[in-house]
């Protein structure tokens, strides 16, 4: 059983979404943001970095997003969400992976809180974050064109469910991820499995939906 600490729509999407895809027994607990429960001595006893998710796994809590969806793919071999060591499309799985983590989920850090980057000017870190962002749709569009219909080809995996909560935050930008035809597609494709409009209702979901 995993414990799974969210708070609806955030960066804990994704591992609730693996969740569900595996079938894999959970209890979710929400974390207020608004409230502040993050920053709560509880929490961060088990997240000293106040941010959701936070996944308990074996009785230990475990957190980053990218992390735990490489986790829960190893974990859970049978659920085919993460192409195995040594094969053919296991290197583009991992340079996905770490590409949403390290350039494209930060940029949007700096897009929904830009005063953290620019001080007194913050429109400034917003608009260079917006540049950044369609850049890097624009990068992801042309690798799916070419390599579709899933990250890694042919199999849908965990970097699927990272880029659909990736592409979802982009849903009120001017130029969402949708703007561009092949991950347009790809949004619709995973948008039509089970798991999405299960995920919407345990969380409550209603916008993009």
């Amino acid at each position: 059983m995993y414990t799974l600490y969210y708070s609806p729509g955030t960066a804990a999407l994704a591992v609730h979404l693996a969740l569900i895809e595996i079938g894999a027994p959970h209890e979710l607990r929400t974390v207020d943001l608004d409230a502040g429960e993050q920053k709560s001595a509880a929490y961060l006893a088990l997240n000293p970095n106040g941010v959701v998710p936070t996944l308990t796994v074996d009785g230990r809590p475990v957190a980053e997003s990218a992390a735990l969806l490489l986790l829960l793919g190893e974990r859970h071999p049978e659920a085919r969400l993460a192409p195995a060591a040594g094969t053919p499309v296991r290197p583009v799985f991992l340079q996905w992976m770490l590409h949403f983590a390290n350039t494209l989920q930060p940029t949007f850090h700096a897009w929904f809180t830009p005063q953290e980057f620019s001080g007194d000017v913050p429109a400034v870190a917003k608009e260079l974050a917006r540049q950044r962002i369609e850049h890097e749709w624009e990068l992801f569009a042309a690798h799916m064109a070419a390599h579709g219909p899933y990250v890694t080809g042919a199999d849908f995996s965990v970097a699927d469910i990272y880029a659909l909560m990736l592409m979802r935050w982009s849903r009120n930008m001017p130029k969402p991820a949708t703007s561009w035809p092949a991950l347009a597609e790809l949004v619709a494709r995973l948008k039509a499995r089970p798991s999405w409009r299960e995920l919407y209702a345990a969380e409550g979901l209603t916008e993009w939906a």
